[in-house]
């Protein structure tokens, strides 16, 4: 899953802006795969982690979908948005109407993606084996999220940042070759980072995949809302 918009030039080609985008991301998406990594192997080798990922798993089971929408809109909205609004530099374009926009909006990502990994594991395998992974991991980065997640999530950021009106989107829309400007710039640049952290998100028991979602997703907004402040 991916899905943070990038700003991109429209006279540059999308794999261009995607690869500039990728490049400057580098260094702290290599450090986040290693975390994620770090995790992956605790679970499976390490017992005292192990233990602490049970617990983990059944707080998951009990609670369902709650722990869902809590855990993913406060780690892909509410905290992305206390860190720019703690920063003068940013603190005007990030106003209290707009937290609670981006809280409700990775609520509802919570459900979506939620629903995504048990569908996925209905229709091709509840087991961590390489081939049920590989093919989770296709079908989420190249198909699910070039077609939806990524699309849903540009338009939403950018309903946003034009006050909540759809004048400009729609105008924007209108201008012609949207994909190729938004969704495809986005995509390349996802592509480095998301799909070796989907693939050790689908190397997890289901009741694992999105509790380790949730926890790259924070620090991937928290890196997304650092470097939008730095151009601010």
């Amino acid at each position: 899953m991916a899905g943070i918009p990038i700003d991109s030039p429209i006279t540059e080609a999308p794999w261009r802006a995607g690869l500039r985008a990728a490049r400057a991301n580098l260094i702290p998406g290599l450090i986040l795969q290693a975390v994620a990594l770090a995790l992956v192997l605790a679970y499976y080798w390490h017992p005292p982690s192990r233990a602490v990922f049970e617990q983990l798993m059944a707080l998951r089971q009990r609670t369902g979908l709650l722990f869902s929408i809590v855990a993913t809109s406060l780690c892909g909205g509410v905290l992305p948005f206390i860190y720019m609004r703690s920063h003068p530099d940013t603190r005007a374009g990030y106003t209290w109407v707009s937290g609670l926009f981006f809280t409700l909006l990775w609520a509802y990502k919570g459900i979506e993606v939620d629903y995504w990994y048990r569908f996925l594991a209905w229709c091709v395998g509840n087991d961590t084996q390489v081939r049920t992974v590989v093919i989770k991991v296709f079908l989420d980065q190249f198909i699910y999220c070039p077609v939806w997640a990524v699309v849903v999530t540009v338009i939403a950021y950018a309903w946003q940042s034009a006050g909540f009106h759809w004048g400009p989107v729609l105008a924007d829309f209108r201008a012609g070759h949207w994909y190729q400007r938004h969704i495809l710039p986005a995509a390349v640049a996802n592509f480095g980072l998301w799909v070796p952290l989907t693939c050790l998100i689908y190397a997890l028991p289901l009741s694992l995949q999105l509790p380790l979602f949730d926890l790259v997703l924070v620090f991937y907004t928290l890196l997304i809302a650092h470097i939008t402040r730095r151009k601010k």
